[in-house]
This record gives C-alpha cells, structure tokens and sequence, in this order.
C-alpha cells in the first residue's frame, strides 16, 4: 500500500468516526429535548367561539397532542367530560379546553316537569339569563270594562332556568300589539305541576310576562301581600 492509499484509508475512517460522533451528538440532543419536555397527551383545543351557558358538543373542538408537563392540572383529555355541560363563560376560539371551563347543565328533579315560554326581547332578559338562574315571574292582567282592575301578580317565585334558547322572530299570529318586539327568547324552567299551570295560563292570556332575576344566594320568595299589585295602591 503506497502512501497515497494510506491517506485515502485514514481519511475515510476520519470521515467515518465523524459521521458516528455527529450521530450520537444527534441522539444526545433528542434525549435531552425528550428529557425536558416529556410523554405526550391529548388535549383539545376550541374551534369556534362558544357563547355562555350554551351546551357543547364534540365537533366545537379539534384534538391536538402537546407534551403533558406543559398543560395545566385541570385540561381536559377525555372529551366524555363535556357530555351534559354547558359553558360556564365565552369561551373562545383557539383556547384549549379545562374543566373551570363547563358545568353540569340544569336537570329536572323528581315531580318537576320542563316547561317553555316565550318572552319578548324587550323585557329585560338582555343576557343576564342563564341556566341554573332564578327567577320571579310576573305577568300583566288588564282589567275587563270597568268591571276588574288592572294588576300585577307573581306568577312563579324562584323558578328555576334550565336552557335559553335563541333570539327568534315571532310568527305572525303571535305578533300582536301588546308586544314591544317581534323577536323574543325561548326560556326553558324546571317546575311543579302547578307552576307550570300558572305560567301556561299567563302566557296565553296576560298582557306582558315579565321574568325578575333573583340574585345569587338571595331569597325568591315573595311575601303573601306583595304578590298582587293594583295602582289604587300607590294612591
């Protein structure tokens, strides 16, 4: 082997010892990343905005995996979580999905039945309600000829809210001039046989029904003398 044979040998087993260290230089810098970011996991992450106390679904949600050292104790990873809840807050498009996010939607207890009614978007109900709320349900009487005065009455006290529906354009027989709008709100409450008697009957012939947000943890009842309003009171 003459001298220029033995630089081509040392010059490939230099290249190749290169190409070994360059190697585990590789799979040192791997181990360390894998070190420091750890196993994957699922997570899920909001494909569209979310408004309030709307109930959730599947596809409002897109799966992405991320290391599992850098989501928060409380994400979710199993999408049965959401199975029967309804956002607590707007939730927001991009965000990834964690339990303070969602509470269990309203159910009905035993002897209560759903029961719906729909009330104009000029009555105040502007957002503020939810399900889980509680509420005061007053409607209008105007009186007959003469012959009955017009009051006011406390239909429900603390009827409990269970689903709000959508703004909705009225039909045209239900638009009637004792309305100030001709869209209104489906609101959905959870009540006795006969609660649910008295709102029917309210809607169907009371001049404006009209909900009352109670505050939360303050008390719905109404006391025997206030549930009945007539303006020859105030006279």
């Amino acid at each position: 082997m003459n001298s220029r044979q033995r630089r081509g040998v040392i010059l490939l087993v230099l290249s190749v010892l290169c190409a070994v260290g360059a190697f585990a230089g590789v799979l040192s810098v791997i181990r360390d990343v894998n070190s420091k970011v750890g196993p994957e996991v699922t997570a899920y992450r909001l494909k569209q905005d979310i408004d309030p106390y709307k109930a959730l679904s599947t596809g409002q949600f897109e799966k992405i995996s991320m290391p599992e050292r850098w989501l928060s104790g409380n994400a979710v990873t199993d999408l049965a979580a959401i199975r029967g809840k309804i956002a607590v807050t707007r939730l927001e498009r991009g965000s990834l999905l964690q339990s303070d996010m969602i509470v269990e939607r309203p159910e009905l207890n035993p002897g209560q039945q759903e029961i719906a009614i729909m009330i104009d978007a000029a009555t105040g109900v502007a957002g503020k309600i939810h399900p889980g709320a509680s509420v005061n349900i007053y409607a209008t009487f105007e009186g007959e000829d003469g012959k009955t005065k017009s009051e006011s009455r406390v239909i429900v006290a603390g009827a409990e809210v269970i689903d709000v529906g959508k703004l909705t354009a009225l039909e045209p027989d239900r638009r009637d001039r004792s309305r100030r709008s001709d869209e209104a709100v489906p609101i959905t409450f959870a009540l006795g046989t006969a609660d649910a008697q008295r709102v029917a009957y309210a809607e169907s012939f009371a001049t404006h029904v009209r909900l009352a947000l109670v505050a939360p943890g303050g008390a719905a009842d109404v006391p025997p003398g206030d549930r009945k309003y007539t303006l020859d009171e105030d006279r």
